[in-house]
């Protein structure tokens, strides 16, 4: 399983993500993009991020499946309308 974040970009006048975004990800990811589990991080900065669990053979898959949750859900949601997908990649942590 990999961790995959979406980085998200309101539109320029602004907005906020739906409340009920984690539910619109479980109707949007169809069971070949591997979703197990979402989370809405809507006060990360610099911009909201949505943290995807995601079955995958590789990281890369994960990280290309997790996009592609996140074009559906930015074209098909009108609640959506204008957010952009700034990137979507395993997070990197430094352990000390």
């Amino acid at each position: 399983m990999y961790l995959v974040h979406a980085h998200l970009r309101p539109p320029a006048r602004g907005g906020q993500l739906p409340p009920d975004l984690r539910a619109v990800v479980y109707e949007t990811a169809r069971p070949e993009d591997g979703v197990e589990h979402a989370s809405v991080h809507g006060d990360a900065s610099p911009a909201p991020v949505l943290g995807l669990f995601l079955l995958a053979d590789s990281l890369a898959q994960a990280e290309v499946n997790a996009a592609a949750v996140c074009a559906r859900l930015l074209e098909i949601h009108p609640e959506l309308s204008g957010w952009t997908l700034v990137r979507a990649e395993a997070p990197l942590l430094t352990i000390d």
